[in-house]
């Protein structure tokens, strides 16, 4: 089976969840990611059912609410948040829940995360891809430590992880190397791209230094059937067209790499 080519709705912020759907169905997208958020819509499964028939644009994946803006978004129970994402997942056909390590200072949670990670995907049904994170660094040389049990997935006994290219960017590090020890275990991508600066950018996916190209081509190669989901930042477009112009565009190159890749 070839990969499901996503959106996520975190790229068209600051326009809604709905304008996802909307840009999906627009430029032949063939699902949705949905960013739990403050978009109150983001919330709401009901909503996101609708939205999903209106369009004939299936959601693939739920994206937890475990960013730092969103830490009080469906309570401050790190647990409680997955239990709802994967509720939310069940009910809207999804089949993934992309969620981030914990934060150093949630102590309680990192301790038991690596085991209630398998625990939930065992009571769900659903895949939770742990994202890779990277350390926090105030210049290009120096990071500190912010995630735990670490920021690398492959690094842990994850049954299924996320890979995130502006993340790897960060981190410095190699994500077709990340990709080649996860194997199998590597479910989710979320294409995008980065400099190697401090700052998460997600950029458009070839407009970086990172080798999306080359992934996406090694993914093909594997048969990777997980989900390839671009999640850019076209917060800089000033009009919907712009923003249009920047998701056609990782649209075309993901389409083109992992054609390039496939077996003949």
């Amino acid at each position: 089976m070839s990969p499901l080519i996503g959106l996520s709705t975190a790229s068209v912020y600051p326009e809604s969840t709905a304008h996802a759907f909307t840009y999906a169905a627009r430029l032949g997208y063939d699902a949705i990611e949905v960013m739990v958020g403050i978009d109150s819509l983001s919330q709401q499964t009901s909503a996101l059912k609708q939205l999903a028939e209106h369009h004939g644009v299936p959601i693939c994946a739920v994206h937890a609410p475990c960013l730092l803006i969103t830490q009080r978004v469906w309570g401050t129970d790190p647990w409680g948040k997955l239990e709802r994402s994967a509720e939310m997942a069940q009910e809207v056909g999804a089949d993934v829940v992309v969620v981030h390590p914990p934060f150093r200072w949630q102590r309680d949670y990192a301790r038991e995360f690596v085991q209630g990670i398998e625990g939930l995907e065992s009571s769900t049904g659903i895949a939770f891809a742990v994202e890779n994170m990277y350390p926090w660094r105030a210049t290009a040389r120096r990071g500190m430590e912010v995630y735990l049990p670490g920021w690398d997935p492959s690094e842990e006994e994850y049954a299924n992880a996320t890979i995130d290219l502006s993340h790897s960017a960060v981190a410095q590090s190699d994500p077709v190397a990340m990709a080649r020890r996860l194997g199998p275990r590597l479910r989710h991508l979320h294409l995008t791209d980065g400099s190697g600066s401090a700052k998460d950018e997600h950029l458009v996916p070839g407009r970086g230094t990172q080798p999306a190209a080359e992934l996406l081509r090694h993914l093909a190669s594997v048969d990777f059937s997980g989900h390839v989901v671009v999640e850019i930042n076209t917060r800089r477009a000033g009009t919907s067209e712009q923003r249009l112009d920047d998701l056609a565009e990782s649209l075309a190159f993901t389409r083109q790499h992992l054609a390039v890749g496939a077996p003949g």
